[in-house]
């Protein structure tokens, strides 16, 4: 199991902005695609944005589409989500993932990540 810890989560008001971080550990991080997904209380977990091993292709939610933004450092072995524009919808546990797979494409279903963080409470207040 890949050592994945997140940080960066809250509490903040609507309206406000937070950035995520996740440290990674023990792969060649810059040959692996990684993944945000998010799960609120009493629903499914779901994909919030992904980024390939080179950073240079990312996907979005739809929901999250012009306010969130994902990014990657190579060299420190970690990647990031800031997030603009909260609203009590985005209000999670936000988990990263790394892609089972190296050097693939990006991936927005959770069945192609096998290592998962134990996730960053984020609340976004009204």
């Amino acid at each position: 199991q890949v050592p994945l810890v997140e940080s960066g989560g809250g509490l903040v008001q609507a309206g406000g902005s937070l950035r995520l971080s996740c440290a990674v550990s023990g792969l060649t991080f810059s040959m692996y695609g990684m993944g945000w997904f998010r799960q609120a209380p009493g629903a499914e977990r779901e994909f919030v944005a992904a980024i390939n091993w080179s950073g240079f292709s990312t996907s979005y939610a739809d929901s999250v589409k012009g306010r969130f933004t994902i990014s990657r450092d190579n060299a420190k072995n970690a990647v990031y989500l800031q997030m603009n524009s909260l609203t009590p919808d985005d209000t999670a546990v936000y988990y990263c993932a790394a892609q089972r797979g190296s050097l693939g494409r990006v991936r927005v279903d959770s069945t192609a990540y096998g290592n998962w963080g134990q996730g960053t409470q984020v609340t976004v207040s009204s």
